[in-house]
């Protein structure tokens, strides 16, 4: 049995029925999404379902093509096991294109349905109006891309590494088209190139006056940015050895799971109207990332905190989860709230950063931790070079997020260790790795 009764964020279903789509419209207008659970009663004992996988197949289908504006990014079907059983857990998050409604009835109170208390009820007309008169017209999926000759190969790429395939309509089924058939800005952050870059920037102490390094991710697909961004972060998460009587303990400078939710949630939930992408800051004890945008309109710092799931930008938020790298609505707060603290949460006007204290105190990276590092680098490139004997300096710059000059470098050390030598020429030769 469920500890919790139904309640403004919880509602169950003995079994389902189609109209558990005025339930879903509900909670996509009400401030705070919400939980549907279907195999629950209304006590809160569990019941189960059958044929799960056909069903939660058929819900998916059923809440994107019954539903409008599109809700894409805004949901998930889950299954979940509960004593021996299995039951349907549908996530809902809050849309910004208020009103949503059925799209047999339209935008009128038999289509328009929102959540009050424990119940869901029709909206009336004024309070439709009221929704479409805030209605947030400036998404990125209405802004036009000021490049429309774009291309989508990266994309594809990942795509089919997930076993997936995008058609030739998936343009217009990831919601990357304006209304008059157009890309949006969705599009352009997506294409393979475009005019936006993720900084990350380096420093030797706590402030801004000595800059350490300063690497750009970008002017690629999004989700190119983003991978390449968690693998830079990889590499500078070096490690502090602490030796005790019971052996020795490695440290990493942050919590790897809660960072990457943040790098990702960061990265989606950024206001990309502006042309302002986040920022990644390493200082000597701490690492800081600024999104543009601050918190979505209508979510309170409360309901951030507490998992409510707002997307900012739901199309890339979809995305994100087809390729795995968001695991599923509203999950990603949790996590990292977890391992560190909601004070490390600062709120301004238009930005919202996220300050993640070093562990153990460092002040500065010991020199273990520079060693380990370049180690990590160096494992990367070895790890290149036995895939492709043959592949060149600036390749491996490329895949790696080091310049050219740091690879010289490595190669150089990896040679006088003599686990590296080149056969033959500069152009036309290839690597070889020593095996000890």
């Amino acid at each position: 049995m469920f500890n919790q009764t139904e309640s403004n964020t919880a509602e169950y279903k003995r079994e389902y029925s189609d109209t558990i789509m005025k339930d879903v419209i509900g909670f996509l207008n009400y401030s705070m999404g919400g939980h549907i659970y279907v195999g629950v009663d209304n006590g809160g004992s569990i019941c189960g379902i059958e044929n799960a996988d056909e069903l939660q197949l058929k819900i998916i289908n059923k809440i994107r093509d019954s539903i409008q504006p599109s809700v894409l990014g805004l949901f998930d079907v889950l299954t979940e096991q509960k004593e021996g059983k299995t039951i349907l857990h549908i996530i809902i998050s809050s849309g910004n294109e208020k009103p949503y409604y059925m799209q047999s009835n339209g935008m009128t109170p038999k289509g328009c349905f929102i959540r009050i208390g424990s119940s869901v009820q029709q909206m009336s007309e004024n309070q439709i109006a009221e929704l479409y008169s805030k209605r947030t017209r400036n998404t990125l999926k209405n802004i036009v891309s000021h490049h429309q000759d774009l291309t989508f190969e990266q994309l594809k790429i990942y795509y089919q590494e997930k076993g997936l395939t995008l058609n030739d309509n998936f343009a217009k089924n990831l919601d990357l088209l304006t209304s008059d058939g157009k890309y949006n800005y969705i599009a352009y952050l997506l294409a393979d190139k475009n005019g936006t870059s993720i900084k990350v920037a380096k420093y030797w102490g706590t402030d801004k006056l000595k800059l350490r390094e300063y690497k750009e991710y970008g002017y690629c697909s999004l989700i190119k940015a983003a991978k390449a961004v968690l693998e830079k972060l990889d590499v500078e998460n070096a490690v502090s050895t602490n030796v005790t009587y019971t052996g020795r303990e490695e440290i990493p400078l942050w919590n790897t799971e809660a960072v990457k939710e943040a790098v990702i949630n960061f990265i989606v939930h950024n206001d990309y109207t502006r042309e302002v992408p986040p920022l990644f800051e390493i200082y000597s004890d701490r690492l800081e990332i600024t999104s543009y945008g601050g918190l979505v309109e209508g979510l309170s710092r409360e309901e951030f905190f507490s998992g409510v799931s707002m997307p900012r930008n739901r199309e890339l938020m979809r995305i994100f989860k087809d390729l795995e790298l968001v695991e599923h609505i509203g999950s990603g707060m949790g996590k990292i709230l977890t391992i560190y603290n909601k004070g490390n949460f600062i709120f301004m006007e238009h930005f919202l950063r996220f300050s993640i204290p070093f562990n153990k105190g460092f002040s500065e990276l010991s020199p273990y931790q520079e060693e380990k590092s370049r180690e990590k680098s160096r494992e990367k490139i070895l790890k290149l070079i036995s895939n492709n004997p043959k592949i060149t300096m600036k390749e491996i710059s490329e895949k790696t997020n080091i310049s050219v000059k740091g690879i010289e470098k490595q190669i150089s050390n990896l040679k006088k260790e003599n686990k590296l030598k080149r056969i033959g020429a500069d152009k036309g030769g290839y690597w070889e790795i020593i095996q000890k």
